[in-house]
């Protein structure tokens, strides 16, 4: 199958969790052949359950190594020697320590663009200890900003680190090295860092502090709920809605559409916010969520329903483009983004630790003698659940 802009790249992911796999994801929905290096798996009965509805280990296939063996780290390198991306998910130093990294890599492969996917990053004083998404959006300022004023700062689930600052990040990162490959017929080593990410991620918010008009107290600013026209509002049946009438032509739709009078509701009187915020709460507290989208849904007001992820899909508008499929019998989110020509392609379902181990060695050039030994001697995992 393989379609897409990046079909003909091929990806040696080391088996991680969160951005590692997302970016592997992403690359492997357009096109790249992606393989998975796994652990062994130590195959509780559960477990391959769980892989299968892993939707971030879609689209590749998974090979088990032992890469606390010498053979299996050479087992290793010989995909990384055909590969255009290594994806290393370790903290700083471990795939040096297993015999796997870059400078071993590169001078084997000297294309190989070799992507190392960290929260804090390969330097710095916190390179080598642990942490998660929720440490690193704290460090890099904007979790200072979410939440609401009198309450501790509220975590964006882990989209921000994990999956904006991370994976999105990392896989920007490698198509960037490949096009300058393309150039330069050289690869190179790429530091992605949680932090880093989500930093850039928080450039306007840096900007619109640099301008002043940015407060740092929570609430007290446009985008963090401290403005009425930019915030969630509960309805009548115990729902929610969005709006987010920033600009001074939506505004004034909004107030018309609700009937108020311009005059008595001034956007940009901050010392007003808090009692217009609770005036329109009340307002939007008198009806339902569907009345609320009766009016005021598909006009400038910049409005949308609170959905969860039960109902998102069947919302007509991403029905309509697609934005969740049902495939391998999953609802999922669709190949991201959308080519006019070389459309990406969920390509297989999620794999199991070890699933594909014979193959991989096969079509990656290790000849039956080879792949009989390695797996003979434990070096080459195969999945019980492998068909």
């Amino acid at each position: 199958m393989n379609a897409g802009p990046l079909q003909g790249i091929r990806v040696v992911e080391l088996g991680g969790i969160g951005p590692g796999p997302f970016a592997a994801m992403l690359m492997a929905d357009l096109g790249a052949e992606v393989v998975r290096i796994d652990r062994p798996p130590r195959e509780p009965l559960g477990e391959h359950q769980q892989h299968e509805r892993d939707l971030l280990l879609r689209g590749r296939r998974s090979i088990a190594l032992d890469l606390k063996s010498a053979d299996g780290v050479e087992v290793a390198l010989r995909l990384t020697d055909r590969a255009d991306v290594l994806l290393d998910p370790f903290r700083p130093g471990v795939a040096e320590r297993l015999g796997i990294g870059p400078e071993t890599a590169t001078s084997r492969n000297p294309g190989l663009v070799y992507a190392r996917m960290t929260g804090w990053g390969q330097t710095g004083p916190l390179a080598s200890v642990a942490g998660h998404d929720l440490n690193y959006v704290a460090l890099a300022g904007p979790l200072a900003a979410m939440g609401r004023r009198g309450s501790p700062p509220a975590p964006a689930l882990n989209l921000i680190g994990d999956f904006g600052g991370g994976g999105m990040l990392l896989a920007f990162g490698v198509t960037a090295a490949l096009v300058e490959r393309n150039r330069s017929g050289r690869g190179q080593v790429i530091d992605v860092a949680m932090t880093d990410g989500v930093a850039a991620l928080s450039a306007s918010i840096v900007g619109f502090t640099n301008m002043g008009v940015w407060r740092p107290e929570r609430e007290s600013n446009f985008l963090d709920g401290g403005a009425p026209y930019y915030d969630s509002y509960e309805t009548s049946d115990g729902r929610h809605v969005t709006i987010g009438s920033i600009e001074p032509q939506f505004y004034a739709l909004l107030l018309d559409k609700l009937g108020l009078d311009a005059a008595e509701w001034p956007q940009d009187d901050r010392r007003r916010w808090p009692e217009l915020h609770a005036r329109l709460a009340e307002i939007f507290r008198g009806r339902t969520r569907d009345e609320w989208c009766e009016l005021l849904e598909g006009t400038d007001v910049c409005f949308a329903p609170v959905l969860g992820f039960d109902e998102a899909p069947k919302h007509p508008h991403l029905a309509a483009r697609g934005t969740y499929v049902e495939e391998h019998g999953m609802l999922q989110p669709a190949p991201v983004p959308r080519f006019s020509r070389t459309p990406g392609a969920i390509q297989t379902p999620p794999c199991s630790p070890g699933q594909h181990t014979r193959e991989v060695l096969a079509d990656w050039g290790f000849t039956s003698e080879e792949q009989a030994a390695a797996i003979a001697s434990g070096v080459a995992v195969v999945s019980t659940t492998a068909g």
